[in-house]
């Protein structure tokens, strides 16, 4: 009687460097998706132009090249903060693993688990987002990412790159459990994959899908999360956008709910093709690694 072989967990540097080769490949794909979605989301009042307007009008009005302002940030933050999506989601599934005595990931381990990697991500990325936010805004008159850094601590001193912190969480952990979430259940639903291509093609439907939940339900933590990030701190004055929930009511208030989805569509455009580029290129790196370093891994 034979016993059905398991592959050796990869060791963390690999789920580590795996996430952070995904991460760089999709943000050199779709970054100009972010500008615009940015723009849509710090618009207040009716949305003046839709998707395809949003788009036309930067290029129109401020060249091509503004597609990409606020590109370095991001891009510097890619690396660490996919590879610690990916890492930390797998370090909280072999715990949560662990804890409830389950043989394998179930539907609600996976959502508990990425609700967790994602609010471990969140740390990592709020003084980049704020960065990027400051420069994909219209009015900015930022030099570039060190102007900002250096006038945001001037100013509020170094917890002010941690602006946005609490909207941020929210943010990763509503993403990342809508992700992972849907991945575990779409894996279930696909056939059985028979060769290594239609593997790869499981990994990026079941990413697509999975970026687009996650997306349906982070978008108005997202728009939120832009307005406070956004705004300038004034000594003693109370900022209109502070706190997330009571920032979505005046939101809806004042906007109408439709407004905590601006930005939905280059949002998607982005997140649900690029979530299936993330799972393809993690999965594929993850098979490269276990190929490499050969037995007890494969």
């Amino acid at each position: 009687m034979t016993t059905e072989h398991k592959p050796k967990p990869l060791p963390f540097i690999a789920n580590f460097a795996a996430g952070a080769i995904a991460g760089i490949s999709e943000i050199l794909t779709f970054y100009p998706l972010d500008v615009v979605k940015t723009r849509m989301q710090l618009e207040t009042g009716k949305s003046k132009h839709g998707f395809v307007g949003t788009f036309t009008n930067i290029i129109k009005e401020e060249g091509a090249g503004r597609l990409y302002r606020g590109l370095v940030p991001p891009l510097l933050l890619e690396a660490p903060k996919r590879a610690v999506k990916f890492a930390a989601n797998d370090f909280w599934g072999k715990t949560y693993l662990d804890l409830s005595g389950e043989s394998k990931m179930t539907q609600s381990l996976s959502i508990l688990t990425g609700c967790s990697a994602g609010a471990t991500e969140s740390f990592v990325v709020v003084p980049f987002e704020l960065v990027k936010i400051k420069l994909q805004d219209k009015t900015s008159t930022f030099k570039g990412p060190m102007d900002v850094v250096k006038q945001i601590v001037r100013k509020e001193g170094l917890l002010g790159l941690y602006a946005g912190m609490e909207s941020t969480f929210w943010r990763h952990l509503y993403w990342n459990g809508g992700y992972f979430g849907c991945i575990h259940q779409v894996r279930a639903i696909l056939p059985q994959a028979r060769t290594p291509e239609s593997q790869l093609m499981n990994n990026f439907i079941a990413g697509s899908i999975g970026g687009f939940a996650g997306t349906l339900l982070n978008t108005p933590f997202d728009v939120v999360k832009s307005r406070i990030q956004r705004s300038p701190r004034i000594p003693g004055v109370m900022p209109k956008y502070n706190w997330t929930y009571p920032a979505l009511v005046i939101i809806a208030r004042e906007e109408g709910f439709a407004a905590l989805y601006k930005g939905f569509v280059p949002k998607v455009l982005r997140l649900a093709p690029g979530g299936g580029v993330l799972l393809l290129v993690v999965e594929f790196t993850l098979g490269v690694f276990r190929k490499a370093l050969g037995p007890p891994y494969v």
